[in-house]
């Protein structure tokens, strides 16, 4: 019989109908920032298992929530877990390096600013790329006036470095 004749209860869902989130293979890096966001995450979602574990029993959209909620301490807890500070005023001033901040002028002439961060706390958005994306790691390593290849999927490009800084 097709399954979609066949009623199922919310209470016939489990854990493991809802996909895990990917943890990745590479370290953890983090900024002592970044560090504080998971925390204040894994908090967060403390507060909302709580709150929503008070009322699962009667609310069939709260179990769901519940649900993606403990998904998301796992993974969140594990980062946590995986996390290796990084303190960005340990490396030298004049090389790309984690927690760097860096201004890139490319081909076109247009000026970028990205900080190479870890990657819960990438936000492409606010200009934090995470230290694994490919502009992070064509970068790392380079110095100011060093031109680099970034390798995109629309196709190859290259940008020079203006400026680095490690903001606190």
């Amino acid at each position: 019989m097709s399954r979609a004749f066949v009623k199922e209860s919310d209470d016939d869902l489990s854990a493991g109908d809802l996909p895990e989130r990917p943890v990745p293979t590479h370290a953890n890096y983090v900024t002592p920032h970044g560090l504080e966001q998971l925390r204040a995450r894994v908090r967060e979602l403390a507060e909302q298992h709580e709150q929503l574990k008070a009322i699962a029993d009667e609310d069939s959209e709260a179990k769901r929530k519940l649900r993606e909620v403990e998904r998301d301490q796992r993974y969140f807890n594990m980062q946590l877990e995986r996390a290796e500070l990084v303190d960005p005023a340990q490396h030298p001033r004049g090389e790309v390096r984690f927690g760097a901040t860096v201004r890139v002028e490319g081909a076109d002439g247009r000026i970028e600013t990205f900080s190479i961060v870890g990657d819960d706390e990438a936000d492409v958005a606010a200009g934090k790329i995470s230290w694994g994306s490919p502009l992070a790691r064509s970068l790392l390593g380079a110095k100011v006036g060093d031109t680099v290849k970034w390798q995109r999927p629309a196709g190859d490009t290259t940008v020079e470095i203006v400026a680095i800084d490690y903001r606190s």
